[in-house]
């Protein structure tokens, strides 16, 4: 992007669903949790907030790629994972994309200094908005 060119805002919206805990499991990794500070400048919550996107945000997912991205470099035995911050109502969060072959394209994980779910009074169905900014 060159000098002088507005940056632009991507709106994902989506349902909130509960996942397996996966999301809470690599969260609490010291290494990942070490990663996120440095990377999105605050410490996650051990959990992540799982957003089914609408059918018409899921083709929109492909310019994530386009965003700044950080990635989380994994220990021996895990995999890959990218960071991209991003905005839920004004609150600094970020998603994790894994980078793994059969991940869903219509599901963003999202990570913050807090329980979004209580925060936000969120629960499965809930629609949410998440703001990027490319």
């Amino acid at each position: 992007m060159s000098e002088g060119q507005a940056l632009a805002q991507i709106t994902f919206v989506g349902s909130v669903f509960s996942g397996n805990g996966e999301g809470r499991r690599f969260v609490g990794l010291p290494w990942v949790t070490r990663q996120i500070e440095e990377k999105l400048g605050f410490t996650p919550y051990a959990g992540t907030l799982n957003i089914r996107l609408k059918k018409e945000n899921i083709r929109h997912r492909k310019l994530l790629e386009k965003t700044h991205k950080l990635e989380i470099y994994p220990e021996k035995g895990y995999c890959t994972g990218t960071l991209i911050k991003a905005h839920i109502k004004d609150l600094d969060c970020g998603i994790v994309l894994p980078q793994v072959h059969s991940y869903p394209q219509d599901v963003l994980e999202i990570v913050a200094a807090w329980n979004l779910r209580t925060l936000f009074g969120l629960e499965d169905g809930s629609e949410v908005c998440v703001d990027v900014t490319v």
